[in-house]
């Protein structure tokens, strides 16, 4: 008979985890099947599947997490995706009030990429010779340990490097802020706008600019901040053309952002793409193909590609796709590396 977990939790939970065993052939197969499934879910869960123990191959997980205690309804949508169906074994527990965030991110080692060294604890070492960046573990993402945030870095060095000049910079999608203080480091005179679709990573952006000494304003030098989806915010369009623009966030948004972010590029701008699978590159690549970008460069960082692309100057009769107010610069429900 299927069992549900006899945990109890007298305090109301925010998140209730179904767990149950099967085989990685399921596994796979659930997941294929969810979208579908949840096609119509206002709320639907988010499905992990997992491989416990490496010497038992054969052996997953599953662990469904719903938004709030799941009705019977709900459980049973679940269970018709499996071979045994009602019949499966599941336990079903709230899950504790934990900031996940943070808890994933704390205890993570130093890293350095190109000329950065980022540091999570003010008490760490300092790396003679580099920038020092001080990024705690937060409840944003973006500390520089994760594949996508360090192919970003090692971008941005490299245009650096290479003799790039940028004056009007937008970091969309910001997270802790990293993104955008190395990019005023490497161009101290430029005026540095950062957003994010999460408030609570603008005031964690905030609280990174402090602590590492980069003034908040609008002019030179300093960091704008501002809480928006995509590019849809009047401070974000009205200080566009920017010649430089970085979006680390997930393939779905940057592709729903394509016409929104490349509207907000100056001709002959430099875009830095990232959050985005080697598997979705090419259907990325397209999408910003299509505004008149063209492909500058590629940093390959194990799975997780960082692209660099620049805008497309008029030539002739043929202009580059514009974006109007209403066409897509929105992407709602997405939160950032």
């Amino acid at each position: 008979m299927p069992k549900r977990s006899s945990i109890a939790d007298p305090a109301p939970a925010t998140a209730w985890q179904m767990t149950l065993p099967c085989s990685r052939a399921v596994a796979e197969q659930v997941q294929a099947d969810a979208d579908a499934l949840f096609a119509d879910w206002l709320s639907p869960p988010a499905i992990i599947a997992s491989e416990p123990d490496e010497s038992r191959p054969d052996d997953w997980r599953l662990d469904i997490i719903f938004e709030g205690e799941p009705e019977r309804a709900a459980i049973d949508a679940i269970l018709s995706l499996l071979p045994n169906g009602a019949a499966t074994a599941y336990d079903l527990a709230p899950v504790p009030d934990v900031d996940w965030v943070t808890q994933s991110q704390a205890g993570l080692d130093p890293i350095t990429a190109g000329p950065f060294h980022v540091r999570h604890d003010v008490d760490e070492p300092t790396h003679p010779g580099l920038v020092n960046f001080v990024i705690p573990a937060s409840r944003a993402f973006g500390t520089g340990a994760h594949e996508t945030t360090y192919g970003c870095l090692l971008t941005l060095a490299k245009l650096h490097e290479t003799g790039h000049r940028f004056g009007n910079i937008a970091d969309i999608g910001t997270g802790t802020g990293l993104l955008a203080f190395a990019a005023m480091t490497l161009w101290p005179h430029a005026h540095v706008l950062a957003s994010d679709i999460d408030p609570v990573a603008v005031d964690v952006s905030a609280e990174n600019a402090d602590l590492n000494g980069f003034a908040l304003g609008s002019g030179q030098g300093a960091l704008q901040l501002v809480a928006a989806p995509g590019v849809q915010h009047e401070l974000i369009l009205g200080l566009a053309p920017y010649d430089l623009v970085i979006a680390n966030i997930l393939a779905g948004p940057l592709i729903e952002l394509a016409a929104g972010l490349s509207a907000q590029l100056a001709e002959g701008g430099s875009l830095i793409l990232a959050g985005l699978l080697d598997e979705q590159a090419d259907r990325v690549i397209a999408a910003y193909r299509a505004q008149g970008l063209r492909l500058a460069g590629r940093m390959d960082n194990g799975q997780w590609p960082t692209l660099h692309l620049r805008k497309r100057h008029r030539f002739g009769w043929r202009r580059p796709t514009r974006w109007r107010v209403g066409d897509v610069g929105n992407a709602p429900g997405y939160g950032s590396w």
